[in-house]
Formats: structure tokens, C-alpha cells, sequence
């Protein structure tokens, strides 16, 4: 099975439903998915980049344990980040407005894949790392790793948590 074409192209067929799902949620998660989904434009990167964080939002996890941004960073002011991340994508930019100037993998303080497109591919192939080495997801994005396995990529999606459960069946109605 393809990992990025299959990832990519489930994602894009969720985003409709998840849009809607995520409108529909209120308080401080309401407020937080609004301003994600307000950034989103028609280019396709953002959209799915969007689409994830807002993901981990609706999940009670949050992006920031997933997708670490970082403008203008020195060697080494990287090598600091880098070294206290556990597990993670990062992002640097030239500037804040700035387009991606370099995505990349982190696992145990140390850059696995680098140069990669866009923050969904490297969700993509963080899910990849994950799932063909057979590792544990970190506990702080638990769900939203159980959401890209399970709804997602549909792999082994038979017994599924509570709130992967009913996200899963928001996204059905």
C-alpha cells in the first residue's frame, strides 16, 4: 500500500466532514479550531497542515507536541530544539510569514528525515516511522495517531477508544 498517496488522498476525503465537525464544537476548543481552520487557504499544504493540527485540537492534544514551527533559527539554536524533542515535526522559516523553508522528522533528539515538502508528508511518514517499527505513540498525542491509523489509513480499525469512536461516527453523519 502506497503511505503517502493513501494519507494524503484519505485526508483530503475526510476534510469536508472534519471541517464540519469541527464547527460544530464550542468553548475554548471552538475558539482554537476556528482560528486554525481561519488560516487555512486554497493551497493544498495548508489545508492538510490545518486539517492535522486541528485534529490534535478536537482531540484535547495539543499541535505543538506535533508540529514545532521555528523561524530563523541559527545551527545552533536547532541543535537545542532538536535535542529536547521526543518526537515531533519541525518546521523553519526564513521569516514569520514567511513560506517553509525546511520540514523535518525528530525521534529522540535526533533529525530522521529532513527536506521533506510539507507538514501532511511528514505527518505521513511519522506515522510510517511509527507504524512499520511497531513503536508505541507518544501518550501526548496518543489519539490523534489512533485517528491517522485507525480513520484515517483504516488500519486494524476494529476496536477503536471512546473518542476515536465518536469522532469517527461525527464524521459518518
Amino acid at each position: 500500500m502506497p503511505l503517502q498517496s493513501r494519507f494524503l488522498s484519505q485526508l483530503d476525503l475526510l476534510s469536508e466532514s472534519l471541517l464540519r465537525v469541527f464547527a460544530k464544537r464550542s468553548g475554548e476548543q471552538g475558539k482554537k479550531l476556528k482560528c486554525i481552520t481561519a488560516t487555512m487557504t486554497d493551497d493544498t499544504d495548508v489545508r492538510r497542515e490545518s486539517l492535522i493540527k486541528g485534529l490534535c485540537i478536537y482531540l484535547n492534544e495539543n499541535p505543538d507536541d506535533l508540529v514545532q514551527e521555528f523561524v530563523d533559527l541559527t545551527e545552533a539554536t536547532a541543535m537545542i530544539a532538536i535535542e529536547k524533542t521526543t518526537v515531533g515535526i519541525y518546521i523553519n522559516r526564513e521569516a514569520p510569514d514567511n513560506g517553509i523553508s525546511d520540514v523535518g522528522i525528530i525521534i529522540e533528539g535526533m533529525v530522521i528525515l529532513q527536506d521533506l515538502d510539507n507538514v501532511a508528508l511528514a505527518t505521513a511518514m511519522l506515522f510510517g516511522l511509527f507504524y512499520s517499527l511497531n513503536m508505541t505513540y507518544p501518550s501526548q498525542l496518543r489519539y490523534t495517531f489512533e485517528v491517522l491509523q485507525k480513520v484515517v489509513m483504516e488500519l486494524h480499525a476494529t476496536q477503536l477508544s471512546r473518542k476515536v469512536q465518536n469522532l469517527k461516527t461525527k464524521l459518518s453523519m
